[in-house]
């Protein structure tokens, strides 16, 4: 379960940011996941509640996860696509000729405090 050293490093950096900027709670992290990333989002929200408990500065955190459609490119055509769908054969022109533009993401967004 890969999804529980995310959220390590997910606290880590936020932790950090905390206390740059003076911060003595945390109440929300805001996360951009791509559909292909290939983080379970029940995982990441089972390790993250388990996380957050054990960190004064976190606990209680809600995590917020908002999905990124992957989008592929075709290189022959120029059309992008709904990966998940289609694949990597374009569904325009069927060329294989492709390449992912984005869905893999594992960006904080945002974090909120009190």
């Amino acid at each position: 379960m890969h999804e529980l050293g995310i959220v390590f490093y997910i606290i880590d950096n936020v932790k950090g940011v905390a206390v740059e900027n003076g911060v003595s709670r945390v109440a929300r992290v805001i996360l951009e996941l791509g559909e292909v990333s290939g983080v379970v989002p029940a995982y990441l929200q089972d390790a993250w509640k388990w996380a957050c408990a054990r960190e004064a500065l976190m606990a209680g955190c809600e995590l917020a996860v908002e999905a990124i459609p992957a989008v592929t490119l075709c290189d022959d055509c120029g059309a992008e696509y709904a990966t998940v769908e289609y694949g990597r054969t374009c569904p325009a022109c069927g060329s294989g000729s492709t390449h992912l533009l984005r869905g893999t993401e594992v960006m904080i967004k945002e974090i909120e405090v009190e």
